[in-house]
């Protein structure tokens, strides 16, 4: 097989990628050992997050590191046995969790999060995937006043800074848009741009199936076996030997598997989430996705049912899989939200791609011709791929980029 680029990983930003690609006019091959978008692509809250501007930073208030240290939170989880392993990203990640970093940040961040939504309307307009969206936003519920007027205040902060639309409620405002809640909340905020994906999975592979249909081709292969032949390169699939003019290494957390072997030590790790899925019990219904924000988990309205979605946990990649803040989460979503039967044999593990600076790696490999970086997305792999597709795609067609990629560049750890 021969193509002009392979694109190594078949999550949602390398499927963006190939896609893109293939419309440029560049044959392409989408290449993974599994199944299309089967990995951490395939749970998720179903969030594009157009007000997602800081992303998730690593506390700095005494308050919140005391609980994480004890261990016992739904919203962070850790494995002793690999804190020794985790340590140097922890330390980096903190530090570029500082308030001033973090605000530095989250201005190059956002010139890549403005563009979310339209660029997934974009793709979804050509895939006939459109179905997948609900355009109400998402709610951020609260407990407490103190922790709604903080939430509040930050939220009226990033509005003038960034623009960002939001609606602030009270409880009777939440109660009418969200009855079955428990009265336990005192308010809410309301991120009004977002849009909802009720099936991230069935909206990749629509877009995969688009690519498909633009003639690109998707393979089951070998990442690892990735090796320089001339100017291009080579790897093993399950139907021969592949031969591309370039590459694009879109692996998310498995991206360091190739990286590594080509002389690229990148600081890239992970934080695992799991999810599970409930029958809506009786006639209660969930209009919006609601993050319980004191107790630190998502419920979701998704195809499949409702969707509990953790938060981060900070273990080895391929460690043991231990749902223990799924089971922690569970008695307290069921007092908040009427919950039926579990609808899942076993909980769902993924694992999202990290940085230590909180951004993805966007770009030219800098001591190789034809390669491509495209992964380290954390939280936000949903919300950006078709925004990090048609940048890497215009970088390597040598079109100008729509989004200046210098702040996501490779070199710049």
């Amino acid at each position: 097989m021969q193509a002009d680029v392979v694109v190594l990983g078949a999550g949602i930003v390398g499927i963006s990628v190939a896609l893109h690609l293939q419309k440029r006019g560049r044959s392409t091959i989408l290449l993974d050992r599994r199944g299309a978008a089967e990995e951490t692509s395939y749970g998720n809250a179903g969030l594009i997050q157009k007000e997602g501007v800081y992303p998730y930073g690593f506390p700095h208030d005494f308050g919140a590191l005391l609980r994480y240290g004890l261990n016992r939170t739904i919203d962070a989880h850790y494995h002793p046995s690999a804190l020794l392993d985790l340590a140097p990203f922890l330390w980096r990640y903190w530090q570029h969790s500082r308030p001033a970093r973090h605000a530095e940040i989250a201005k190059r961040y956002a010139t890549l999060i403005a563009h979310c939504v339209e660029e997934h309307d974009a793709l979804a307009a050509e895939a006939d995937a459109t179905q997948f969206f609900k355009r109400n936003g998402w709610f951020r519920v609260f407990r407490t006043k103190e922790a709604l007027d903080l939430r509040l205040a930050e939220a009226e902060r990033w509005h003038k800074e960034f623009g960002l639309a939001y609606r602030a409620l009270d409880a009777a405002a939440l109660k009418a848009e969200e009855p079955h809640l428990a009265p336990v909340l005192v308010g809410g905020l309301h991120w009004t741009e977002p849009t909802t994906c009720n099936d991230p999975h069935g909206l990749a592979v629509a877009y995969l199936r688009r690519f498909e249909a633009l003639g690109g081709r998707y393979v089951q292969g070998n990442a690892a076996t990735l090796e320089v032949e001339g100017t291009g390169w080579r790897l093993t699939t399950a139907q021969g030997p592949l031969s591309a003019g370039a590459a694009v290494v879109a692996m998310g957390p498995w991206s360091d598997m190739v990286t590594r072997s080509l002389g690229y030590n990148l600081p890239l790790a992970v934080k695992r989430g799991y999810h599970m899925h409930y029958r809506a019990a009786g006639e209660a219904t969930l209009n919006h996705p609601v993050l319980d924000t004191e107790r630190g988990y998502f419920l979701v309205p998704m195809a499949r049912g409702i969707r509990l979605t953790t938060g981060a946990e900070f273990a080895r990649r391929d460690g043991m899989k231990t749902p223990v803040q799924l089971n922690r989460a569970e008695p307290i979503a069921r007092e908040f939200f009427p919950l039926g039967e579990r609808l899942d044999n076993e909980p769902w593990m993924g694992s999202r791609p990290c940085t230590p600076d909180m951004m993805p790696i966007i770009g030219k490999a800098p001591r190789h011709r034809n390669l491509w970086f495209s992964f380290g997305h954390a939280h936000h792999g949903l919300t950006l791929g078709p925004v990090t597709g048609r940048m890497i795609a215009e970088m390597v067609t040598g079109e100008t980029p729509f989004v200046d990629p210098t702040p996501f560049r490779v070199d710049r750890f």
